[in-house]
């Protein structure tokens, strides 16, 4: 396959499908070799850079929301430990001490359709954004500024660094009702772009990050809902919940996945360029320490079914993988 234009396509096609599900339709394009499908194979390859170096995953989680005034303006107090840490609103003012708080909430309860003090509905998001220890918690913060004013553009909010635990993270408390009386309601699809708009605002500032989903890197592992896990610390529930994943939904996005990695790899190994061949290498690596791929290749061999065309699986993972913590990525 020494055509670039070919090369390009086969990464478009299986890369869209690999990081993007909701393209999963796009149809092959093998022979244009426009500025658009240059440029598409160029994000999708950084994209898989990214993954096979393991690039470190980002948090984007919602962690609850205020059910009226009261829940609202205590989560308020809480992130900013009652005013001790300073406060940024959704117009770029600081706020800190315990009178700017009241006048925050003030502002909540007022503006645009009255917050009652107790609600049935979720009058407010809390939002984290999270990165592994050792990112500068200010270029965190920075990433995090921009990721709100893009996706919460018409929404109120309050945003708070929090650099003193271990990983640097950003707490947003976010109104629900938007200036225009539209109301947030994030779905599985948007904390996805949520998180891969932070990741991208992230390497913008120089900071290895990526926002991949577990099926593209082949994990496995089922993270616990927090109620779930502090239950279970307080012998509440017996278990935290299975360590693994599973289901027949759940072994078919892994395989579609599978698949377009192992399609992707064969059209770089077969390319004229050294810089493709040198990114199928790694992916070979990658592919092999997949843990889906381990247990994929046992489940085959113990089915006494062919062998995975084009790759080796490793019996044991021969690389240590970053794991976001079990607060982070479900």
């Amino acid at each position: 396959m020494n055509d670039p234009g070919l090369v390009d396509g086969v990464r478009v096609q299986w890369g869209d499908r690999l990081f993007y599900p909701g393209n999963r339709r796009v149809p092959a394009s093998p022979g244009r070799t426009g500025t658009g499908l240059r440029t598409r194979a160029a994000v999708i390859r950084q994209r898989i850079e990214h993954t096979v170096a393991r690039a470190p995953q980002v948090m984007v989680k919602v962690t609850g929301g205020g059910r009226g005034m009261v829940a609202i303006a205590a989560h308020l107090r809480y992130i900013s430990k009652n005013g001790r840490i300073l406060m940024e609103d959704d117009q770029g003012n600081h706020r800190e001490g315990k009178e700017a708080l009241l006048d925050v909430a003030d502002q909540w309860r007022l503006g645009g359709s009255r917050i009652p003090e107790k609600s049935e509905r979720r009058e407010a998001f809390n939002i984290m954004l999270s990165m592994p220890r050792g990112t500068d918690p200010l270029v965190v913060q920075r990433a995090a500024r921009e990721f709100a004013q893009t996706e919460l553009a018409d929404h109120r909010y309050g945003m708070v660094l929090h650099d003193h635990q271990a990983n640097p993270h950003v707490h947003l408390s976010v109104r629900a009702e938007s200036r225009q009386g539209k109301r947030l309601n994030p779905r599985k699809a948007d904390l996805q772009r949520w998180r891969e708009v932070f990741a991208e605002r992230l390497r913008a500032w120089g900071i290895e990050a990526e926002a991949t989903r577990q099926v593209t890197r082949g994990e496995q592992r089922n993270y616990p809902r927090l109620w779930r896990k502090k239950a279970s610390e307080q012998g509440r529930v017996q278990t935290p919940g299975a360590a693994q994943k599973s289901g027949q939904r759940f072994s078919k996005s892994h395989e579609q996945a599978f698949e377009a990695w192992l399609r992707i790899k064969d059209a770089l190994a077969k390319s004229s360029e050294p810089a493709d061949h040198q990114l199928a290498n790694a992916m070979n690596l990658h592919i092999r320490t997949m843990p889906f791929a381990i247990e994929l290749m046992r489940r085959w061999k113990s089915e006494q079914r062919r062998e995975l065309p084009g790759v080796q699986v490793a019996k044991v993972p021969t690389v240590t993988r970053s794991r976001p913590g079990p607060e982070m990525e479900r």
